[in-house]
């Protein structure tokens, strides 16, 4: 399916070291190859053998994709050896170290691109990296942006920043009305990523090195399908230059059906869901970077238990793990869920277990990858925002798409710690919100047409002829016509 009517140009990709974006990067690497297109990707040695598979990928497929492989500066600013990815940190107190460090890629970054004889075309970078800006314009070539989030979730930013919302509000209590939205949308200060409290002139500053860099970009990558919010990306275009190709992840899966992971295949949990009637399993998992504490993990256990609902739970590793061992030990959990309840500890083949007909929610940390790959598999969602833009995809799913169910979270962690104020969800919440989105009556019946639905135009939007398919087509002639003013 590989498309060869356009030039081979090179794209080079600089993604933040952080699993939510180094993923959607990589499977944005995939869609650009599998359309004639030569990629290379920014990366670090240890995030290099985590992804390696890639270039395992390119190979069986006869895909121009490279690793270009960049030292971690992280002790240099302090952090612990081997942290080269976000979910590596020992805290999230140490992330501004983190981006110090990524910072700190520039120099070998130009460093390459001064060297090198062949430049590449267009570099495509993350948001959170604004000296990519710098680079671009050192070495005359193009560049892009690439957004890890909604149309939805930049609209709502974009207004709430354009009317200066935060600095109006004068409760933290108090619901306020997001201006300019195609719908009725109200959030409280302690749902936002930015708050009164963290509007320090530092903060402002990057916010403001951000926004230039943006500004500076020739235009916009965006990992959404403008069937999924198709009133979002039209009020949206009318700020930047967009380009929706998403869901990315589906896009590789599209392109290389035949590319066989047995890894995931093969994983239990599957077996496990062959065993379970159709839509009677609920699909627990928070992501890589979430962190809830002991108690809070004791509190979904009994949740679950006292659902009577078959259901997966993915665990972190590391992550209260310890303590959360010895209480399953202790309750004996294990033994009064089996056979209805799997835990699983570490990596799990969340596509595969959301795409399994067995499958019938997902409790989700509402990330925007998870909320994609829930999407896309026509699942109906509980949805545990905490933190970053998390709290905004809860808004698209419950209020506007209204396939998904709130647990209950009124907000983010983040603001609780700085405030001293505890987010805590009790099993009975747990309980009623797995009950619901798995719910046979009317309501339920509603949801879950609405969330097969938007999974049937997901997949349609990245196979040849679909929006996203031709965005990616008009997107690379955009980068051809660029390469006539920077030449």
């Amino acid at each position: 399916m590989a498309t060869q009517t356009h030039h081979q140009l090179h794209f080079l990709l600089v993604p933040l070291m952080s699993q939510s974006h180094l993923i959607p990067f990589i499977d944005m690497a995939k869609l650009l190859a599998h359309h004639g297109m030569a990629v290379s990707i920014i990366i670090t040695p240890l995030n290099a053998i985590r992804h390696n598979a890639i270039i395992d990928y390119a190979k069986h497929l006869n895909l121009n994709i490279q690793f270009i492989s960049l030292k971690f500066p992280g002790t240099e600013v302090g952090l612990p050896e081997g942290c080269e990815n976000m979910d590596s940190l020992p805290s999230p107190s140490l992330s501004p170290k983190f981006f110090d460090a990524s910072n700190m890629l520039q120099e070998p970054l130009e460093k390459l691109l001064g060297e090198s004889e062949i430049k590449p075309d267009c570099i495509v970078s993350d948001i959170c990296l604004p000296w990519t800006s710098h680079s671009s314009l050192k070495f005359n070539i193009p560049r892009l942006i690439f957004h890890t989030v909604s149309c939805f979730c930049l609209l709502c930013s974009h207004n709430i920043e354009r009317h200066k919302v935060v600095e109006s509000i004068t409760s933290s209590s108090e619901p306020f009305l997001v201006p300019d939205m195609p719908d009725w949308i109200e959030f409280t200060e302690p749902q936002l990523p930015m708050t009164r409290s963290n509007l320090s002139d530092g903060f402002r500053s990057r916010l403001a090195t951000f926004k230039e860099a943006e500004d500076s970009a020739q235009g916009i990558l965006v990992n959404t399908f403008e069937e999924l919010e198709p009133r979002y990306v039209e009020e949206y275009k009318k700020v930047k230059k967009i380009w929706c190709i998403g869901p990315l992840f589906l896009t590789s899966n599209t392109f290389a059906r035949d590319y066989n992971n047995k890894a995931s295949n093969d994983h239990e949990s599957l077996q496990w869901l062959d065993s379970k009637p159709p839509s009677s399993v609920v699909y627990v998992c928070f992501g890589s970077l979430s962190h809830l504490k002991t108690q809070q993990l004791m509190e979904i256990g009994l949740g679950l238990e006292a659902s009577n609902y078959s259901f997966i739970w993915v665990i972190r590793e590391g992550d209260h793990l310890t303590e959360l061992e010895k209480w399953f030990e202790e309750y004996v959990f294990e033994e009064k869920v089996k056979g209805r309840g799997l835990i699983i500890r570490g990596w799990a083949p969340q596509i595969s277990i959301l795409s399994h007909s067995a499958t019938g929610g997902f409790l989700t940390h509402c990330g925007w990858n998870s909320t994609l790959e829930g999407v896309s598999s026509g699942k109906p969602m509980i949805t545990w925002p905490m933190f970053a833009e998390q709290f905004y995809n809860e808004k698209l799913l419950v209020e506007v798409l209204k396939i998904g169910v709130r647990v209950g979270v009124e907000m983010s962690v983040t603001w609780a710690e700085k405030q001293k104020v505890e987010a805590w969800v009790e099993k009975k919440k747990i309980k009623k919100a797995v009950e619901m989105v798995m719910d046979e009556g009317d309501e339920g019946e509603e949801r879950r047409r609405k969330a097969k639905e938007l999974g049937e135009s997901a997949k349609k939007a990245v196979k040849q002829g679909g929006s996203s398919y031709l965005n990616t087509t008009w997107l690379i002639q955009h980068v051809m016509q660029l390469q006539v003013s920077h030449p």
